[in-house]
C-alpha cells in the first residue's frame, strides 16, 4: 500500500519522542519499573526484526556450569529464515528487556521435529510457551501467568511462581485447561493472541477465543518465550497498545 509503514522496532524505539512520556504511560499503561525506564508506546511495537535478538535477553541455567546463564553457545534461541528458531535442547528462557501492560500480543508459532529430554519419549507433546507479566530475577521460570504452547494444548493458563487468576468466578493457582481446541495440525504456522488489558487476560488461537480470566494478580511485567525440550519457531510478534 503506497505510503505504509511498518511498526517501529523494539530496538528502535525512542520513548522520550514528543515530551510527553508520563502522559503517554498513564493513558496507555505499557510502563516499566520506574521513571527513567518507562516505555510509552503510541503506537503497534514489533518487539522481533527477524534479523536478529535485540531487544529480548537469554537465560540458560546450563547443566554442566560451563557457560554462564547469560551466554547460548548451543544456539538454543537463534534467528532462522525470519523466526527465532527455539531449539529446545536445554530449557532456558528468551524474555523482552521492557516491561509492559495493557497490549495485545500477537505472534505466530509452529512445531519443528526435534525433541529433547524429558521430552523425547514417543507420545510426550511438544513443549513450550509464552510467559505474561514476568516479574522477579531470571531463572527457570521466573512469577508469571502462562499461555500453554503445548501440543494439543494451546491456549491453557498456568500460574507460575504463586500467580493466580479469576476463572468463571473460580481463583485459580495452578492449570486452567482451554475451553476449545483451535491449534492447528504439526507443521502449520498457527496464531496466538494475549490480550491483557487492566486484570483481564485472553488467549485466543487461530481467531478463537479459547481461555480467559479476571483478577490477574499481576498486571505488567516482561513478556518469555520458553525453550522446554521440543524446537519451535516464533515469527512475526507485535505488541499493540489497547485504549487508544
Amino acid at each position: 500500500m503506497p505510503g505504509a509503514t511498518n511498526p517501529p522496532l523494539l530496538s528502535e524505539y525512542d520513548p522520550m519522542r514528543s515530551g510527553r512520556i508520563f502522559a503517554l504511560a498513564a493513558g496507555l499503561g505499557l510502563i516499566v519499573g520506574n521513571a527513567s525506564s518507562v516505555l510509552a508506546l503510541e503506537e503497534t511495537l514489533t518487539l522481533f526484526n527477524g534479523k536478529d535478538l535485540a531487544g529480548w535477553s537469554t537465560f540458560i541455567p546450563h547443566k554442566d556450569k560451563s557457560s554462564g546463564p547469560e551466554t547460548d553457545p548451543k544456539g538454543v534461541f537463534k534467528v532462522e529464515d525470519g523466526a527465532i528458531h527455539v531449539s529446545g535442547e536445554e530449557f532456558g528462557c528468551l524474555t523482552t528487556r521492557q516491561e509492559f501492560s495493557n497490549y495485545r500480543l500477537r505472534l505466530e508459532v509452529k512445531w519443528g521435529a526435534k525433541k529433547w529430554p524429558p521430552r523425547d519419549k514417543p507420545g510426550t507433546p511438544r513443549d513450550s510457551g509464552i510467559l505474561l507479566h514476568c516479574v522477579g530475577p531470571d531463572k527457570v521460570w521466573p512469577k508469571s501467568i502462562e499461555c500453554q504452547i503445548q501440543e494439543k494444548d494451546f491456549g491453557d493458563f498456568y500460574m507460575v511462581g504463586g500467580t493466580t487468576l479469576e476463572v468463571k468466578g473460580r481463583v485459580e493457582k495452578g492449570r486452567v485447561i482451554k475451553t476449545r481446541d483451535a491449534e492447528k495440525p504439526f507443521g502449520e504456522w498457527n496464531v496466538v493472541e494475549c490480550v491483557c488489558e487492566g486484570d483481564k487476560i485472553i488467549n485466543i488461537v487461530n481467531g478463537v477465543v479459547v481461555n480467559e480470566g479476571v483478577k490477574a494478580s499481576e498486571l505488567k511485567g516482561k513478556i518469555l518465550l520458553q525453550s522446554e525440550g521440543a524446537e519451535v519457531f516464533y515469527r512475526n510478534i507485535t505488541l499493540t497498545p489497547l485504549g487508544k
